[in-house]
């Protein structure tokens, strides 16, 4: 546990010295939103479109975080430092799931309230609680495969590349349960709570790709 606050310490400080990820991928999600504003032609949206818009702009701006995961460790010999360090190698799982998971949390905070003023009809505050429940568990499944899938691109040549045709396909059942779940939320008379099917949908995803995870790491590490 102490070498992965170590390791998410580190991560956090350097994306606060440099700005990098986070920065773009809040100005990703803003510009979609923008276009999606003028380009599907109305107004406003709510229901399930609006949960769909939603989803697909966090998920596409996700995939710019997760490409940047390891970049750091690749270029500047972290990878062979930490393989060389007498600690468990899961640890390092833990610290970028974490720190991906901050990352998606900020930008949430950002371009959720963005979305709001945008695009969503309906009044944001009512469906605010259950949103937040849908998108932590959204984020805990992003994280986790966000890391998997950084872990196995960064090896590669084409990691822009290999990240989102990887990560994409494995994300497909989150993307359809995190929609479904905010979609009745997005709506103009919503009850505010957010349906129990999908939120157990979302929990089990996150969990069987956690330990899926923890399984399969040690060996993506290994050159």
């Amino acid at each position: 546990m102490r070498t992965a606050i170590t390791v998410l310490r580190k991560d956090l400080l350097l994306e606060l010295r440099t700005f990098e990820t986070v920065p773009a991928m809040v100005l990703f999600a803003i510009v979609t939103f923008v276009i999606f504003h003028f380009g599907t032609g109305r107004a406003t949206i709510a229901g399930q479109l609006a949960a769909g818009v939603l989803t697909v702009t966090l998920l596409f701006a996700a995939m710019l975080g997760i490409n940047r995961l390891f970049v750091a460790e690749r270029e500047q010999g972290g990878f062979d430092a930490f393989l060389l360090a007498p600690v468990d190698r899961t640890a390092l799982l833990a610290a970028k799931a974490a720190a991906l998971f901050v990352f998606l949390a900020v930008l949430e905070l950002i371009a959720v309230p963005a979305f709001g003023l945008l695009l969503l009809g309906p009044s944001l505050g009512p469906a605010l609680p259950g949103l937040i429940a849908i998108l932590a568990l959204a984020d805990v499944g992003l994280a986790v495969i966000g890391t998997l899938v950084s872990a196995i691109a960064v090896h590669t040549r084409a990691r822009d590349l290999i990240g989102p045709i990887v990560g994409l396909p494995l994300l497909i059942p989150a993307l359809i349960a995190t929609a479904r779940a905010a979609a009745p939320l997005l709506t103009a008379h919503t009850s505010g709570s957010p349906p129990a099917k999908w939120l157990g949908i979302l929990a089990l995803y996150d969990l069987v790709f956690a330990l899926l995870a923890y399984a399969v790491f040690d060996f993506l590490l290994e050159d």
